[in-house]
């Protein structure tokens, strides 16, 4: 079974370098995911690989069931998940065509299922750092081994979507302290604390986010820069799982302990 999953969002529909080898339809208690789970190996290491919105991307970021998705990478066997995405810049050094491993969220979305304990317990996880530090060491890593640069840490403000946000709005998340907007890195990080797996995110900077822009947004910007950006991502992914991976060093894996009322 894999250890390794991978989800992807918009402009990258599939993985580079991964050799599908098997597509396996997993059903949760959560409903059906995205879609169905591709498996293949990159450097001899077997992957699950999901799109989030779907191949034909036709699920909104609103509408994604993200409890399935995460449900059925554990029912693979998954352990470790490397998100990536398409997000806006904010700050000055989130400029177009920037690759970033973010280390903190901020969470403005609403009406997503985000816990898998809503009904008979009571459950509070430890969410201090939102993504793996572990997994986001090796990101790093082998990016270095790849020679490709990466902003080593920032912080990702989730909006609901599917519009884009306003100026008021960006001005408003910068003043938090965001450095970078998206749609679906939220609850995708949380559900994968509660069920123990380790997760982190790789995000291209697609475009400069509302107000900071000169032009109108538009998603064909978007779909162009992943494209241009798809090499990088290739190094990358290639680099990390040509790694040894030795025991984690982090908590992920122990999420649950002491969080149960």
């Amino acid at each position: 079974m894999p250890v390794f999953g991978i989800i992807s969002g918009s402009g990258l529909y599939d993985v580079p370098g991964l050799e599908i080898t098997d597509s396996v339809k997993v059903s949760t208690p959560y409903g059906e995911p995205s879609d169905v789970y591709r498996i293949g190996s990159i450097s001899g290491k077997e992957i699950a690989f999901l799109p989030r919105h779907g191949a034909l991307h036709h699920i909104p970021p609103h509408r994604i069931n993200y409890r399935a998705n995460m449900w059925g990478f554990r029912e693979l066997g998954i352990r470790k998940i490397i998100t990536i995405g398409a997000a806006g810049g904010i700050t000055d050094t989130m400029i177009p065509g920037s690759l970033t491993v973010p280390d903190q969220i901020i969470d403005f979305t609403k009406g997503r299922n985000s816990t898998f304990y809503d009904e008979n317990e009571v459950v509070h996880i430890d969410f201090t750092d939102p993504y793996c530090s572990d997994l986001r060491q090796h990101i790093m890593d082998a990016a270095g081994k790849a020679a490709i640069k990466v902003i080593t840490s920032g912080t990702y403000v989730c909006t609901n979507g599917p519009r884009l946000e306003t100026a008021a709005e960006i001005r408003a998340y910068k003043q938090l302290g965001s450095d970078m907007v998206g749609m679906t890195a939220m609850p995708e990080a949380v559900l994968a604390r509660e069920l123990e797996i380790c997760l982190a995110g790789l995000y291209v900077i697609t475009n400069s986010a509302a107000g900071i822009a000169k032009d109108k947004l538009t998603v064909r910007e978007v779909v162009e820069t992943m494209a241009v950006s798809t090499e990088k991502i290739k190094l990358i992914i290639k680099a990390f799982f040509g790694m040894d991976f030795p025991g984690p060093a982090c908590f992920c894996g122990q999420a649950l302990k002491d969080s149960k009322i």
